[in-house]
């Protein structure tokens, strides 16, 4: 069944109901719907069929909004028409003229949430500074990847010289204020053939890169859900509303044409920023932070409201959702990643992409604004539902897209499509916010916390890295506090770290590669059986195992020593431990002599050379007979003490053994 028959039924429905002044009655028309994954091409304006709430996808996607507002009309139909078209009926012009509380207005549904909507852009307008009055104007006038792509940091400038972008408005005009000035540059850059419209050649350095971007815009217009909601802009609900003086002269004469839901400047710059963070995905969540700012400017300008930003948001992501998941982009994905990769390796001097993710966090803040992490993870969080008054219960089920794991394809890589659809569903926001409880699950993803990784274990996780294949594949960490009753195994030959303040209770494997504890509950609750490879300490306080610590015989524990027991490992439960214990010095850190770093015996120790003066060890094993607490130790044991087997009895294999800091 194509998408216009699959529709079409409940198109003939709502245009019937429509001659009912009640327009709670055309709604209820609403049918299941296919995911927006398949639908996005309904996303159009002036056709009959894919006019009303039941045949957009776009409109049906915001319809939440609908709890907030009601439309004066439930059609498609602002300064726009729409001629009778197979079985559809033709769709007149609405009255409606733009001006809220007019006679012709819709109604106000929420007053509670209208009222925060507006108040928070009197708010923030009323505050703004200088700098931000500069930004906003910039992101209002330029074109939106022009805008956005200082989100790359240190990669911008090979970015720039490989997309050929280019603008025209660098800075405020002196008399900005009363000319209305329109970028007449590139916007996105040259593509990988000859463009007569944008007057640009071809372009052998990122052309393919540019024509995945203007992929992931297909069919994303918010003209159609503009002119469906004819929702005014926050100037015009509010003269308290203080638009930046400088853009007065962008201000529309045609409010009939100039509906503020949804921000179509936001929608945008998350569908490049979406776009290019596949791309480059070690400047994933300084993308997202960089779309996330675009909005906030857009209400900083005075043109829209938190929702109208929040709307853009959705409507941005299941547009390049959409278009990733389409069969005619799926060689070209690959080919542009691959050259857009390929160019900023050799634009930034490095060898491969795990040292372009070292290249790309370079700069200091002062040279990146996006460089502070946590800054920008507190960024994105707020401006997702920007702290609306809730309308539904906070505790609904997840849900997360068809398709959106395409998202983080690059990012996560090595995960599965449905782990990945895991990591989104265990790092979404909470439900109840208005709008954003959509069907499918836009409105709570969380595209910056999912980069970080999952945020539970809601059952075991196998995670395989393939250090061989490079780049994130070789090495990552997570940084999400993660929960569950899961279990984590890690296999392969990759790094990964764990940092965050982890509870989940079903313990952690290891069994190939490298597992980098990254804080003191790195492994949450559970016990911790390392089977191979390789354990780091590298917490900034103890590390706790909150059950029982197994370590096999070809497997490495790997301490670095410092200041207030950083680089030392608590356990909680039982240890057997077999193995080596590789012991370093954290820089500048030197021990008192006495330091004990460790219970619990350890096949070999292996003392790095700082450790080891002229041959001396400075660490002896220090063992106590469970029964009698007899001590023997060695005080000039060079290489490899036995803790396990150094008093040859039966008792003493699971013997107690500190090693202890003989001498500085």
């Amino acid at each position: 069944m194509s998408v216009s028959s699959f529709f079409r039924l409940s198109t003939a429905l709502v245009c019937l109901v429509s001659i009912v002044p009640s327009l709670a009655v055309a709604e209820q028309a609403t049918a299941a719907k296919a995911p927006y994954a398949e639908t996005g091409n309904t996303n159009k304006r002036g056709d009959a069929c894919f006019s009303t709430v039941d045949t957009n996808a776009a409109v049906h996607l915001l319809s939440g909004f609908l709890e907030v507002w009601t439309p004066r009309t439930p059609f498609v139909d602002a300064g726009v028409e729409a001629p009778a078209k197979d079985n559809c009926p033709a769709v007149a012009k609405t009255d409606w003229d733009g001006i809220p509380a007019s006679k012709t207005d819709g109604q106000i549904v929420n007053q509670a949430v209208h009222d925060a909507n507006i108040a928070y852009a009197v708010k923030v307008t009323k505050a703004r500074t200088a700098e931000q009055a500069v930004a906003a104007y910039l992101d209002d006038r330029r074109g939106k990847n022009t805008s956005i792509v200082d989100g790359l940091g240190p990669l911008t400038d090979a970015w720039k010289a490989g997309s050929k972008q280019t603008t025209t408005i660098t800075e405020v005009a002196a008399d900005a204020t009363t000319v209305k000035y329109d970028d007449k540059g590139n916007n996105r850059g040259a593509g990988s053939k000859p463009d007569t419209e944008n007057k640009t050649d071809a372009n052998p350095d990122m052309g393919l890169a540019i024509d995945f971007i203007n992929a992931a815009s297909g069919d994303g217009s918010t003209e159609p859900a503009k002119r469906y909601f004819k929702y005014g802009r926050p100037y015009r609900w509010s003269q308290d509303v203080s638009v930046v003086p400088t853009l007065e002269s962008a201000k529309s004469g045609k409010p009939v044409e100039d509906g503020g839901f949804p921000s179509g400047h936001t929608a945008e710059a998350w569908r490049d920023a979406l776009a290019m963070a596949y791309l480059v995905p070690q400047r994933f969540q300084e993308m997202i932070t960089r779309a996330s700012e675009l909005g906030e400017d857009r209400i900083l300008a005075g043109m829209h409201s938190p929702l109208d930003v929040m709307g853009g948001r959705m409507l941005g992501t299941a547009t390049v959702v959409y278009n990733l998941n389409k069969a005619d982009n799926a060689g070209l994905k690959s080919d542009a990643y691959a050259q857009a990769q390929s160019w900023l390796i050799a634009k930034s001097g490095v060898a491969d992409t795990g040292a372009l993710e070292v290249a790309a966090h370079a700069a200091p803040i002062a040279a990146d604004r996006f460089a502070n992490h946590d800054a920008n993870r507190a960024y994105v969080l707020q401006r997702l539902s920007y702290g609306l008054p809730t309308i539904h219960p906070t505790d609904q089920p997840a849900r997360v897209p068809q398709g959106a794991e395409a998202l983080l394809e690059t990012r996560l890589p090595y995960l599965d499509g449905e782990q990945r659809r895991e990591v989104l569903k265990t790092t979404e926001i909470a439900s109840g916010y208005p709008l954003l409880d959509d069907a499918e699950g836009y409105g709570r993803l969380n595209l910056f916390a999912a980069a970080d990784g999952y945020g539970a274990f809601d059952q075991d996780v196998t995670v395989t890295m393939d250090a061989v294949k490079g780049g994130f594949d070789a090495i990552d960490s997570w940084r999400n506090d993660i929960g569950g009753k899961g279990k984590l195994v890690k296999r392969g030959s990759g790094i990964l770290g764990l940092s965050g303040a982890n509870s989940y209770a079903g313990g952690t494997v290891l069994e190939e590669g490298t597992l980098v504890a990254g804080s003191s509950s790195a492994f949450g609750s559970g016990g911790l059986t390392v089977d191979g490879g390789s354990l780091v300490v590298a917490a900034d306080k103890p590390l706790t195992v909150g059950g029982d610590y197994q370590q096999s015989a070809n497997a490495t524990a790997k301490l670095a020593l410092g200041a207030n027991g950083v680089g030392t490992l608590v356990v909680e439960g039982k240890a057997a431990l077999a193995g080596d214990l590789d012991v370093t010095l954290a820089d500048g850190f030197v021990p008192a002599a006495g330091t004990k770093i460790g219970r619990h015996p350890f096949r070999h120790l292996r003392q790095a050379h700082h450790l080891r003066p002229q041959g001396e060890p400075l660490l002896r094993p220090d063992l106590r007979h469970p029964d009698d607490r007899r001590i023997v130790f060695f005080p000039n044991q060079e290489g490899i003490p036995n803790c396990g087997d150094a008093l040859r009895c039966p008792a003493c294999s699971f013997a107690p053994c500190t090693y202890v800091i003989l001498r500085m």
